[in-house]
């Protein structure tokens, strides 16, 4: 039997298609590196220590398998619903409901949370300024790029992520100077891995528990397959800028968390769950290299708003696909005379207004709680990635269609590890301090999604 094809689909179409491959590859890679890197990873090494490289390790191959499984779909399906029409198709209308809502919703809240990231750093250098200020600020810069056409955003967010590629390349080649000598200072070694408590101070308990904050820095790569609908050839662009993106961001981040835990030891990195500023800027500090602090501080802010950025593409794309799909107000899915979902963008600057009421009233744990949210929704779509994905390749080859240029090795066998690594990080989220919220808020939400989906469909007519 054929899977229904919604609206998304065919209307997605209306949106205009100026992406390159090199601006796609650019802008997942954007999406990614961001706060979790430069701001959460203090809270990783924080729950173990040198073994979080093992906790990077692990999330590679768990965004390897996501990848492969959504690159198969995004060829099969460019649009800019992406895997909540996926899942829609080849789940349940309930599963692409809950999904796209979930995944707006949080990643509405990690607008927030970049915006909060920006405000702690920009309070580095002005530590009297408010929060809010900055928040709003940003968020009015950002919101103008993003109602722009699409091929502006394109090329302003390849800068952006260009910044932030060229800054860890430097961060890992000048950290590599110091740990070996090369630098013109007595070298550091790489002693810090093993000296304070060992290589897994918190043992393997430590490693899984960092996960939680680990697999944040990895979620956002999925946005290769939401630009599919705007892509200039999606069926090559799509699967070339996935291939791309993920090698470099593995060696990125991989060699940055090395590097960071082999010239500082991991307990000076971040004494606490706070988070009062990036590790990045407090490796230079506690090296005593003040100006370069500084540098490093402006370019974690440009990784912040890279990423802020990157999700009001995001958000703005799935309230459009809602729209055209019929699970939100119609205006939400217009487009402007440039081809850009306007009114879905307005609407999804909402999570900036509870990022600047939580700066307001929590400004102590503001950037955790919203970590811990928005980890919620990440988490869920890449759980539907996989799932989606079981029963797209069994359906798509019962009905004798072409055989897919891009295919996920190893099926079902790969889709199924990946769903169940993550669900296993989910319900890790319960035990690791701070992070109880992520459960706390996300599994209420899902319950209110299911009476708004009863009802949006009764008023469609459909049972």
């Amino acid at each position: 039997m054929t899977p229904p094809a919604p609206g998304g689909i065919e209307k997605g179409e209306q949106l205009s298609r100026q992406l390159t491959s090199g601006q796609l590859a650019m802008i997942a890679i954007g999406g990614a590196i961001g706060t979790g890197l430069f701001l959460g990873s203090s809270l990783a090494v924080h729950t173990a220590g040198p073994g979080v490289i093992f906790s990077y390790a692990i999330g590679a191959v768990v965004t390897l398998l996501l990848m492969g499984a959504l690159s198969e779909m995004a060829v099969a399906h460019p649009t800019a619903g992406s895997f909540g029409v996926y899942a829609e198709m080849y789940l349940s209308r309930w599963a692409g409901f809950t999904v796209r809502y979930t995944y707006w919703a949080a990643q509405c809240i990690a607008i927030g949370g970049e915006a909060t990231a920006i405000a702690i750093y920009c309070q580095w250098w002005f530590p009297h300024t408010p929060k809010w200020l900055w928040i709003l600020g940003f968020a009015c810069a950002l919101i103008y790029v993003n109602a722009r056409s699409v091929g502006s955003f394109g090329s302003f967010e390849y800068w952006f992520a260009m910044v932030k590629v060229v800054a860890i390349v430097l961060f890992i080649v000048f950290g590599l100077a110091l740990a070996t000598g090369i630098a013109p200072r007595p070298a550091i070694g790489f002693s810090n891995l093993t000296a304070h408590g060992g290589f897994l101070p918190a043992g393997w308990r430590g490693v899984w528990m960092a996960m939680v904050f680990v697999i944040f820095s990895y979620l956002g790569t999925e946005v290769v397959a939401v630009t599919a609908g705007e892509a200039r050839d999606p069926h090559t662009a799509v699967p070339r800028a996935m291939r791309t993106m993920v090698g470099r961001l593995i060696v990125f981040y991989m060699g940055a968390i090395v590097v960071l835990v082999s010239i500082v030891p991991w307990n000076q990195i971040q004494p606490g769950t706070g988070v009062t500023a990036s590790p990045f800027v407090k490796v230079f500090q506690l090296i005593g290299v003040p100006a370069a602090a500084h540098v490093v501080n402006f370019v974690v802010i440009t990784a912040a708003a890279s990423s802020m950025n990157c999700n009001l593409y995001l958000v703005s794309r799935m309230m459009f696909s809602l729209a055209r799909g019929g699970y939100a107000p119609a205006r939400f899915g217009h487009v402007s005379a440039r081809g850009t979902p306007v009114p879905a963008l307005v609407v999804s600057a909402a999570g900036l207004a509870l990022a600047i009421f939580t700066a307001l009233f929590y400004p102590d744990g503001a950037f955790v709680y919203l970590f811990g949210i928005s980890l919620f929704g990440g988490l869920y779509a890449w759980l539907i990635i996989f799932a989606t994905h079981l029963f797209f390749r069994r359906q798509w080859e019962a009905l004798g269609r072409p055989r897919l240029p891009v295919r996920m090795p190893g099926y079902p066998y790969t889709s199924l590890l990946g769903a169940a690594a993550i669900a296993a990080i989910l319900a890790t989220t319960w035990w690791v301090e701070g992070m109880r919220v992520t459960l706390v808020a996300g599994v209420p939400w899902l319950g209110v999604l299911t009476v708004g989906y009863r009802f949006a469909t009764r008023r469609r007519g459909k049972s």
